[in-house]
């Protein structure tokens, strides 16, 4: 199991890859997330959990980045925001999860992006920068995702950086409040990342 300590989980943990780098978030990041979720929140919501009312408080903030600390420590799961190179704004994120060793060597991928950031590399950038980190620094084997079919940009993204389509499962999560079938999608190590 991946333990970490808090300053390999705070600034010293980026990860290169093209256009972006991603970074567990810091308290500092608030009012940029707050603002690029906010303004992405039609954007964002067919595609996430149904979101709470105090979703974009800052309380609501501090409680994800004390879980997010305790998941990495733990080596649970990994997550990070997603900047642009050139300019260090926040573009969106990306998180390894359900991270299992054993027999297993696996985590799931999630990731989400700003509207006004979408369609520009971003994403498939930080996919990219994320599955490295998950087979060169966990040593996992296996990288998973799930979309839901209508989420062709998403589709894409996984496609472009090389997983494989698996298989459809029903009502696998429950997505903007209703149970919705999802496609899923694996990278095994030494898969070719594009």
């Amino acid at each position: 199991m991946v333990f970490l300590r808090r300053d390999e989980i705070g600034e010293a943990r980026r990860l290169d890859h093209g256009r972006v780098y991603l970074r567990h978030p810091l308290a500092r990041d608030y009012p940029d997330w707050a603002a690029l979720r906010g303004e992405s929140r039609a954007f964002l919501t067919p595609w996430e959990p149904t979101w709470r009312p105090d979703e974009l408080t800052r309380a609501s903030f501090r409680n994800r980045l004390r879980r997010y600390d305790d998941d990495a420590r733990d080596g649970r799961a990994f997550a990070f925001f997603s900047f642009r190179a050139e300019d260090d704004a926040l573009v969106g994120g990306a998180t390894l999860s359900q991270v299992r060793r054993g027999s297993a060597l696996s985590g799931t991928l999630g990731y989400w992006v700003g509207q006004r950031h979408a369609r520009r590399g971003y994403t498939a950038d930080a996919v990219r920068a994320l599955v490295r980190f998950a087979f060169e620094e966990l040593g996992l084997h296996r990288v998973e995702a799930a979309c839901i079919p209508e989420n062709v940009a998403s589709r894409a993204v996984l496609e472009r950086v090389g997983f494989t389509q698996e298989g459809r499962a029903r009502a696998y999560l429950r997505i903007n409040g209703a149970w919705r079938d999802h496609l899923l999608f694996g990278l095994v190590q030494g898969d070719e990342i594009t």
